[in-house]
């Protein structure tokens, strides 16, 4: 079929000439052409003036091929005699389906009704319309365009990788539809800009100003700003071309090292993205016999040395990209030749073609075919291979990975693009064989999840669909061999995918609801629900045992602002095994088994996301003893931990299962105590009562020794051995006082009174037990060196310094060393992490100086045993191992039989009995004070029975030969 064309032509009008609106003028002009024109009647208002005025003429090319010039022959009809100049403003031209595809040639254009009522040729642009289609041959014209409105600058005409770029618009007259396109280097088709983490736009009354942060090749190309002002669509165009930088070149390998005596030849090659810049690629230093071969693939070029030849020294290669009026690109490849003497690492085919390599270098050899990365094996000092560290990953996964990276920067539509993204992603779980590409994949769901929460879209169902069963997929990679590795370079990795299941799980779009899924490690069930819903929310899985209410007293507290909620529940079965086993507050001291299900649980009331609302739920049949927990993304530096925070673990309606109570709105799970751990409550109110009775009781000692203190310390041996109790009833006075008071105020663990209630609680209990090591060592001396007679003058200062220094140096090291690292102070109480090695700095010394203490006491069993220290009749050896078995009674309690059961404690923290002995002796401590070191002692009631007036004979002094050493006997004659 012919084509059309559209012409302007220009005349003159001499004198009153009338032409009819349907006049038509048919004239054969010698090209062969036809024409018809419709002339608009005009009168001018003098005879004699003249008036230039514009014919729009549609003509029909006969012939199949014709140039603009032909229509510059003079030979005109006889009817135009006055025609001034003839211009090309539209071609048409004809399908074979019967549509003329018109488009416009230069300084003419659509106008904007016309671009809305015909569809574009082509959909390069969004609304395109420079080209458009009419369905019958009688076409429309473009008309001239009056002069642009406005005017595109840069801010930069060479942006450096890593700047701010600028692009403004400057109007002068109202524009409407504006927006912003970009058709970089690497993608032919345009893609819209919008506002992301790279991109700002910013529309006022006479500019519009686009914003693009940390430009990289990313943002090099062409820039299109199109906007509609004075009935007619503009285009501003701006290219802008970005410098490379050493970031954007891959050099392989980075370094080597050759054997001249097994010499084959080696290659170097760099390669750097193709760019609107010019760049000329070169090695040095380049020897005679070595070339350079330039290859290029799609995007890329590639620049490779051969080096035939070993190089007589170690060589440092430098691949230099050079562009007019740019200072180079450099990139140096180290090779280092391998001498006879040197240290290497032999040829190796584990994983790969491992050549020689020289010690403390990196072997490098390339990733496979369609996969990117590198493979790496290190050769240590001594000449063996370490592990092969592969960062192999699949070049679709990267390109995704890119793609939704770019997404979130502000190029595409995400409307669009997150769903297209989100279908291929069960795909690309079957492409995963490496941790790389884990991390590759799942830093896609990530960033797609991200979009969707910042623009606040709704997936449709067949999109949430797509997203769950690739998450059923993921969750059934190998947790060994994928997951973990994945989590040890990326410690957050699993965290991050509960998050985006969160996420996307809540979105789905209104009309869709009810939605039920059911697939192996996913189920999800989510409900639309009114105001008036008379009744609780309640939800049950198959093959699982979990069921969860939400009260009605609890809906009915929601703001309902759109009249309708979202609630979506979901149960994930296997990625309790792949979650790290952290822990948060009041959770640290105790063994968890690892948890099956996790439940999320999510509200939404239009597009506000509801966190706080009581929920119930019933995990089934437990062993051992529930805590409920919820997993908090922001702990442990974000890589998550289970916390208990508005929690609790109630006895649910069947009596084995477990029932959850929490405040809150997360995923949540039940970890089960490997041992069963006695009621807080009861060992808290077993402390208070413990703690009181021991206070009052050290208060009765020191009234006691207030009373009788001058009768029994008339020698040097009663002196310091009372001196050291005493010490140790003021020490512990001390200290039970702290700790009761932290138990009443209920201080938390993040109040400077209760570091600073720890800190001396660890100081005087220390101080208790080292005063005790005191008065053993004094013991020992005086069993040792039986006619040594100790100078108080010189005692007394060695027993302060030993029961008040040591364990001030050892708090206050403790305090260094543990307070910064977060391991200080337990979570629910004021004292020591039990956790962290806080509390061994406190139990250690605690079980050595036991040990000494045990080791005094045999000691004295013997020697009160041998014949020379006990001549006596048998009765008195018998009394004397009375006194002996007494003196046992009286330390063990005072010298750590109560931290032997502490330490216990930490060893198996979920048993019973140990902590309840803990919590009656540590408490009791006081009393056994009273009793066996005070009370018990005959001097002592002597003293009280004489300052009572009740004289009784002399008594034997046998128990204090037991209990204060042979002097002791000698002096009680």
């Amino acid at each position: 079929m012919a084509g059309l064309l559209l012409l302007a032509m220009n005349f003159h009008l001499m004198g009153p000439l009338a032409i009819r609106a349907s006049q038509t003028l048919q004239e054969t002009w010698n090209l062969s052409m036809e024409r018809q024109a419709k002339w608009p009647t005009y009168q001018p208002r003098q005879a004699a003036e003249t008036t230039l005025i514009t014919a729009y003429v549609q003509m029909e090319v006969l012939e199949k091929t014709w140039t603009p010039s032909s229509f510059s022959n003079p030979a005109l009809p006889p009817s135009l005699r006055d025609l001034v100049a003839i211009s090309l403003t539209t071609v048409c031209v004809a399908k074979r389906d019967g549509v003329f595809n018109c488009f416009c040639l230069p300084g003419h254009g659509w106008n904007t009704s016309m671009c809305h009522h015909h569809d574009p040729c082509h959909h390069l642009y969004p609304n395109s319309c420079n080209c458009i289609i009419f369905h019958h041959p009688n076409t429309a014209y473009c008309q001239l365009r009056p002069p642009v409105p406005g005017n595109l600058s840069l801010n930069s005409a060479l942006p450096r990788p890593g700047s701010t770029l600028t692009l403004t618009v400057l109007l002068s007259h109202k524009a409407t539809e504006l927006s912003w396109y970009l058709q970089s280097v690497k993608k032919k088709t345009p893609v819209v800009l919008q506002s992301g983490t790279q991109v700002a736009l910013r529309t006022k009354r006479d500019q519009a100003v686009l914003t693009i942060t940390n430009v990289s090749q990313d943002w090099a190309g062409r820039y299109v700003c199109r906007f509609v002002s004075r009935d007619f669509l503009w285009e501003l165009h701006q290219l802008v071309e970005v410098p490379l930088q050493a970031s954007d070149v891959l050099q392989h390998p980075r370094q080597l090292s050759v054997s001249c005596n097994a010499f084959s030849g080696f290659q170097l090659r760099c390669c750097f993205p193709s760019t609107t810049l010019t760049y000329t690629a070169s090695w040095s230093p380049q020897y005679l016999y070595s070339t350079a071969l330039l290859s290029r693939t799609s995007g890329t070029e590639c620049l490779t040395l051969v080096v035939p030849s070993c190089p007589k020294n170690d060589t440092k290669y430098t691949c230099k990209l050079q562009s007019p009026g740019l200072d180079p690109v450099s990139i140096p490849i180290s090779v280092s030749i391998i001498r006879d003497r040197d240290t290497t690492c032999p040829q190796d085919s584990l994983g790969g073609d491992w050549k020689v390599t020289k010690a403390g270098y990196v072997a490098q050899i390339p990733c496979p075919m369609n996969r990117t990365g590198m493979v790496e094996r290190h050769c240590g000092a001594k000449g063996n291979w370490g592990p092969i560290n592969s960062s192999c990953t699949d070049v679709r996964l990267v390109d995704m990975f890119h793609t939704a990276q770019l997404l979130l920067a502000g190029q595409g539509k995400p409307r669009k693009k997150a769903p297209l993204l989100i279908a291929q992603l069960r795909k690309e779980v079957a492409a995963v064989s490496s941790p790389s590409d884990l991390l590759a994949l799942l830093g896609t769901v990530k960033i797609l999840a991200q979009v969707v929460t910042r623009d606040r879209m709704e997936l449709s169902r067949k999109t949430l669909e797509d997203f769950l069963m690739a998450t059923n997929d993921l969750l059934e990679l190998d947790p060994n061999t994928i997951w973990a590795p994945a989590q040890a370079g990326v410690p957050s990795v699993s965290s991050a995918i509960l998050q985006t299941v969160e996420s996307l799980g809540r979105s789905l779009c209104s009309s869709d609801h009810p939605f039920y899924l059911t697939l192996p490690n996913v189920q999800l069930q989510t409900q639309l629900l009114g105001p008036m819903t008379p009744e609780d929310y309640s939800v049950s899985f198959t093959h699982t045992p979990i069921r969860v209410k939400i009260p009605h007293h609890a809906l009915a507290q929601l703001a309902w602002k759109t009249g309708r909620v979202s609630i979506t529940s979901m149960v994930l079965n296997k990625l309790g095994h792949i979650l790290p086993m952290n822990y948060g507050q009041g959770l640290r001291d105790l063994l968890y088994t690892t948890p099956d299900l996790v439940f999320s649980n999510s509200i939404k009331d239009g597009n506000q996301t509801v966190t706080k609302v009581e929920i119930i739920m019933d995990f089934g049949g437990t062993e051992g003893t529930p805590t409920c927990v919820f997993w908090d993304h922001n702990l442990f530096q974000g890589a998550g931990a289970w916390s208990k925070e508005g929690c609790e673990a109630r006895a649910g309606d069947i009596s084995s299962t477990t029932q959850c109570v929490c405040l809150h709105l997360t995923s949540f799970s039940v970890l089960m105590s490997r041992h069963s751990v006695p009621d807080n409550l009861t060992l808290t109110l077993l402390s208070q009562v413990g703690l009181g009775a021991s206070i009052l009781s050290l208060l009765l000692c020191l009234g006691v020794y207030r009373v009788v203190w001058r009768a029994i310390v008339r020698n040097k041996i009663s002196y310091f051995r009372h001196v050291a109790l005493l010490n140790v009833v003021l020490c512990l006075l001390a200290a039970d006082t702290l700790f009761l008071g932290t138990l009443l105020v209920s201080l938390g663990p993040h109040s400077p009174l209760c570091l600073a209630a720890t800190f001396l609680c660890h100081f005087f209990y220390l101080a208790a037990f080292f005063w005790m090591l005191a008065q053993a060592l004094v013991l020992a001396h005086q069993l040792l060196f039986v006619f040594h007679q100790l100078s108080k003058h010189y005692v007394l200062p060695i027993m302060f310094v030993l029961g008040y220094l040591c364990p001030l140096g050892f708090a206050g090291t403790t305090l260094g060393l543990y307070l910064p690292q977060g391991q200080y102070l337990q979570e629910n109480a004021c004292w020591l992490d039990g956790k962290g090695g806080a509390i061994y700095t406190f139990v250690g010394p605690v079980i050595g100086i036991v040990g000494v203490n045990g080791l005094v006491l045999v000691m004295a069993v013997v020697k009160l045993l041998r014949p020379s220290l006990s001549e006596g009749p048998q009765i008195e050896k018998r009394q004397a191992l009375l006194g002996v078995i007494k003196a046992l009674f009286i330390l063990m309690p005072i010298f750590g039989l109560t931290w032997v059961l502490g330490l216990a404690t930490l060893m198996d923290g979920g048993s019973k009995i140990p902590h309840y002995l803990f919590t009656v002796l540590n408490t009791s401590q006081g009393i056994f004070i009273l009793l066996f070191g005070c009370l018990m002692d005959k001097k002592v009631q002597e003293a009280l029975l004489k300052h009572f007036c009740c004289i009784l004979p002399a008594v034997s002094s046998v128990f204090l030969q037991a209990t204060n050493g042979v002097n002791d006997l000698e002096s009680s004659k």
